[in-house]
C-alpha cells in the first residue's frame, strides 16, 4: 500500500512576489516590480534620481567657516559672507580686550562667535544655481 505524501510545510522552489515587492504606476495603476524603470502598459518612466552636483554641502560649508564667512561665500550668499568677516573685525577687538581684563579668559569668546557662524552656515539654505539640463542645440 503506497500512500503519496505531500510536505506543506516544505518552502516554496520559487517564492512569490508579495505586495511588498511590487508598486503601482503613477499614471495606470499596474503593478510593476519596485525596481522598474518603466511601465509596459503606459508611458510613465522613473525620473532620474536627484544628484549631489548644484547643491553646496553643509559639511564643507561649516569647515570653511573656520575662516568667518568663508562658508557663506561657499553657499552662495556672498554679502551675507562678507558681513560675517567684517564683523569679525570688531569681535576680534573686543576679545582682546576682554583677554587683558579677563587675564585670558576673554579669548575664549571669539569661539563663540566662530560657533555662530559655523552654525547659520549650516542652516542657511543654498544659493548655488542647480545646474540646467542641456536642452540641446537649437536652430
Amino acid at each position: 500500500m503506497a500512500t503519496n505524501v505531500e510536505y506543506t510545510d516544505a518552502p516554496a522552489t520559487r517564492p512569490e512576489p508579495s505586495a511588498g515587492d511590487k508598486m503601482p504606476c503613477p499614471y495606470c495603476g499596474h503593478l510593476l516590480p519596485k525596481d522598474a524603470e518603466r511601465c509596459d502598459q503606459c508611458d510613465w518612466t522613473r525620473p532620474a534620481t536627484q544628484t549631489a552636483e548644484g547643491k553646496a554641502s553643509d559639511a564643507v560649508a561649516v569647515l570653511f567657516s573656520i575662516i568667518p564667512g568663508l562658508g557663506h561665500i561657499y553657499k552662495g550668499h556672498i554679502l551675507a559672507g562678507f558681513l560675517w568677516m567684517a564683523g569679525a573685525i570688531p569681535v576680534g577687538i573686543f576679545v582682546v580686550l576682554a583677554a587683558f581684563a579677563s587675564a585670558g579668559w576673554g579669548l575664549g569668546l571669539f569661539f563663540f562667535y566662530l560657533a555662530a557662524v559655523m552654525l547659520h552656515a549650516y542652516a542657511v539654505v543654498d544659493r548655488v544655481a542647480p545646474l540646467r539640463p542641456d536642452e540641446g542645440e537649437e536652430y
